[in-house]
């Protein structure tokens, strides 16, 4: 008869998730990595419950298919990482031991319930019974999937992980989305019939699967094309429609404003600044779930899977005559220094770190980018050509992303170059990672962008200590010889760049730019 822990593994890889991320911890996890092993089911393990649960939401949503993450007794440490998938809407399952935890804000014999915390954290915290444990893996890869996708909770505690149980007939997957409204449909056309000047904003709900619609439709109208930072690379960064980023902020008003139409392509509520939306043009909602929250009102809705959206937009705009865009002024603007990130003092920039390693990495390089303002230059810098390219928190919001990003990007894409920017403080804050990339031998390279080696931390000592090659740099051409001596070797590798101290910082979209004085 099979355990609890079985049916939870075998619900597992029924919902097409290739791999877990293990924390350190005793409790159920021993008996859940007992289950993969005899079941086939590869796991990595990470030296945090952080760190564990970024891998598993990059995995998520790289693959579409939930990431796990097995934390057994590190409930209340996971907690900033399921935070994380929350708020990137990345589809995620965690694990962890049912148990009280002690609270932090009490001493001596004071605990709670930490699926209390998790019914805040997760769109769902349940716990796992021997009669409902096929159930429930299969409820919450369902959960995790739906829109808008998330982390769900399972509590398993370590007695009832070894019951016997039987599984129950039920499939995990996620069940397809209803075609799009027919008068839905018709009302967007007429929107996009009165418009002269529609503008495309993508945004974390635009998937790779829309990126070929989007750029169709872009490309017809034509329309200029911002994205998000979790959608960039929806239309390739180089093409004369992308404007680049799109912040909520002064770097794109001056297309923005002249717009009279916002097609929002999956653009989600938590990408959009708490404040009132600053354009007048009328708003054209296409994504896979509704709008909610704050920002923009929609003049129209349309819910459906973006590309048969789009698809069945066509039709309908039949005869429309062309937008009063000029496609060399849009290619202009975006050319423009005021549209790319400043920086102040001299010698080596962000910008220019970033812009060389682009220019010595192959076509699909996925770069994975830290939180933080200073990280901005980064984001922003990097040119993506597809979606997935790129792998950035949504609003710079993770310190400590890209590393563990960088791990789990790897893993699912084994065959392609992925390259980690990342500061001092994001590399900190997950540093024993850099063994998870030594034990397992994973050719990522690691950028570190030290402003003006004011850390007292020596990244690229650290990085030799793990085990890994590494190079430091604090001119442009040292940084190009540094940059491809680490892509050329045969494994890990980590490079310092000592980037010029900025000098004063400025405000761009309500958030602090490195562009600036140091903030302490």
């Amino acid at each position: 008869m099979p355990t609890v822990a079985d049916l939870l593994i075998q619900g597992v890889r029924e919902t097409g998730t290739r791999r877990l991320f293990v924390a350190p911890g005793g409790g159920s996890t021993p008996m859940l990595l007992q289950s993969a092993e005899a079941q086939g089911l590869p796991f990595t393990h990470a030296h945090s419950e952080f760190a564990a649960c970024v891998m598993a939401a990059v995995s998520g949503e790289l693959t579409g298919a939930p990431g796990v993450a097995v934390t057994g007794r590190g409930a209340m440490a996971a907690a900033p990482g399921v935070e994380h998938a929350r708020r990137d809407r990345a589809p995620m399952i965690v694990l962890t031991d049912d148990e009280p935890a002690a609270s932090p804000a009490f001493t001596g014999e004071s605990s709670f319930d930490v699926s209390t915390l998790y019914d805040v954290l997760a769109k769902q915290s349940r716990r796992v019974t021997a009669d409902s444990a096929f159930r429930c893996i299969a409820d919450a890869a369902q959960l995790s999937m739906q829109e808008p996708r998330g982390p769900v909770h399972l509590g398993l505690a370590p007695d009832v992980a070894g019951e016997t149980a039987l599984p129950v007939a039920t499939t995990p997957r996620s069940m397809p989305l209803a075609p799009p409204d027919s008068a839905a449909l018709d009302a967007a056309a007429a929107l996009i019939e009165a418009a002269n000047r529609p503008v495309v904003i993508a945004g974390l709900g635009c998937r790779a699967e829309d990126a070929g619609w989007v750029r169709a439709f872009a490309e017809a109208s034509p329309a200029p094309v911002l994205t998000t930072f979790k959608a960039k690379g929806t239309v390739p960064e180089p093409h004369p429609l992308s404007l680049g980023v799109f912040t909520g902020g002064e770097l794109e008003a001056p297309i923005v404003r002249r717009a009279d139409l916002i097609v929002a392509v999956g653009l989600d509520a938590a990408e959009v600044e708490p404040r009132p939306w600053p354009y007048t043009a009328k708003v054209l909602h296409v994504a896979r779930s509704a709008h909610t929250g704050e920002g923009y009102r929609p003049a129209v809705q349309v819910i459906g899977e973006p590309g048969l959206v789009f698809e069945e937009l066509a039709p309908r705009l039949r005869g429309k005559a062309r937008a009063d865009w000029d496609v060399a002024e849009v290619d202009r603007l975006k050319r423009e220094p005021t549209r790319r990130p400043t920086a102040a003092g001299a010698g080596l920039t962000p910008e220019r770190v970033v812009q060389i390693t682009r220019e010595l990495t192959e076509a699909g390089t996925i770069a994975t980018i830290d939180g933080g303002a200073r990280m901005l230059p980064a984001a922003l810098g990097w040119q993506a050509v597809a979606r997935g390219e790129c792998l950035v928190p949504n609003g710079l919001a993770t310190a400590g992303f890209a590393l563990p990003a960088a791990v789990a990007a790897q893993l699912v894409h084994p065959g392609r170059r992925v390259v980690c920017f990342t500061g001092v403080s994001g590399l900190m804050r997950v540093l024993a990672e850099l063994e998870t990339l030594a034990r397992l031998t994973l050719p990522v390279v690691v950028i570190v962008l030290d402003a003006g080696g004011l850390s007292p931390a020596d990244p690229a000592a650290i990085g030799r200590g793990f085990g890994l090659g590494a190079w430091e740099a604090s001119d442009e051409e040292a940084a190009r010889r540094a940059i491809w001596s680490a892509l050329d070797a045969n494994g890990p590798a980590l490079v310092e760049a000592r980037v010029a101290a900025p000098g004063g910082y400025q405000r761009v979209a309500g958030r602090d730019t490195m562009s600036g004085r140091r903030r302490c």
